[in-house]
């Protein structure tokens, strides 16, 4: 029967984090099922916690902020909510939902789609890497976001507006492992279909990808058709993904490893 060390993942985690994140990825496949759902409960905590306290986007990324309950659905705020609440019960009052605050997404201008590589060479890092970028992207984007998995066909993992937490999308996302062709200009395509349900004025695709299309034709007509497009390419295995950004004149910046996704994430949204 398997077995994690809790205190011997947390040293590596600390000692090098990429090949912890890592490790813990391709545990999410492991045939021992108590070993699984353990790797897969602490890969939520640890993949959303890099996420969230990873460096910031500043423009154009939506955020959770404060509302009244009577005006928005989300879970209550106690700090905000205790006074009202401490008053009721002091007078023996109601206490109205205009009066309770409770955490919800503030509008953002700006709409993202991620679509993530998974075809053969999705494993280790690399799908450690697409956790953390899917954890990311839900966390600061709220529900005008939408995560894509494509090989041959493409998985929407959440689709644009869909309530989703970032620990479900990256359960979900674990659970996929890499196989088969990529299909670059399809993922394209499945990527302008999410954004052409936002009204955000700033619409985005992100690319987790190698951008080696195998399958589906030239990606460029695609690619081009798409808003505004930037790639987070393997640093050592961009070649492609470089050439395509070059022939699109957009952004390609190098992944080192999952750890780096949220600086690299922050530095390509500005």
């Amino acid at each position: 029967m398997g077995h994690l060390d809790s205190d011997a993942f947390a040293e590596l985690l600390g000692d090098d984090p990429d090949e912890a994140l890592s490790l813990l990825a391709d545990l999410n496949a492991a045939t021992d099922e108590k070993l699984r759902l353990l790797a897969q409960r602490l890969a939520g905590q640890v993949v959303v916690d890099l996420a969230r306290n990873g460096p910031t986007a500043r423009r154009g990324i939506g955020r959770l902020g404060l509302a009244p309950a009577s005006k928005q659905s989300g879970d209550l705020d106690l700090d905000a909510s205790l006074g009202p609440i401490l008053l009721g019960r002091a007078t023996n009052a109601p206490v109205s939902a205009e009066e309770l605050a409770v955490q919800a997404w503030k509008r953002s201008d700006t709409a993202l789609c991620l679509l993530v590589d998974r075809s053969g060479s999705m494993f280790g890092e690399r799908l450690a890497a697409a956790a953390v970028a899917a954890a990311a992207v839900v966390y600061r984007c709220g529900a005008d976001c939408s995560v894509i998995a494509f090989a041959e066909d493409a998985i929407v993992i959440k689709a644009q507006h869909e309530q989703r937490s970032p620990e479900q999308v990256v359960s979900d996302l674990l659970r996929l492992r890499g196989f088969g062709v990529t299909n670059l200009s399809l993922a394209m395509r499945a990527a302008s279909h999410q954004l052409a349900r936002s009204t955000a004025a700033r619409q985005i695709t992100l690319a987790l990808s190698d951008c080696r299309a195998t399958t589906g034709g030239d990606a460029v007509g695609d690619a081009a058709a798409l808003t505004e497009l930037v790639i987070l390419a393997p640093a050592e295995d961009a070649e492609d993904a470089r050439a395509l950004a070059n022939v699109l004149g957009i952004r390609c910046a190098p992944l080192a490893g999952p750890s780096t996704v949220p600086t690299a994430l922050a530095a390509v949204l500005q």
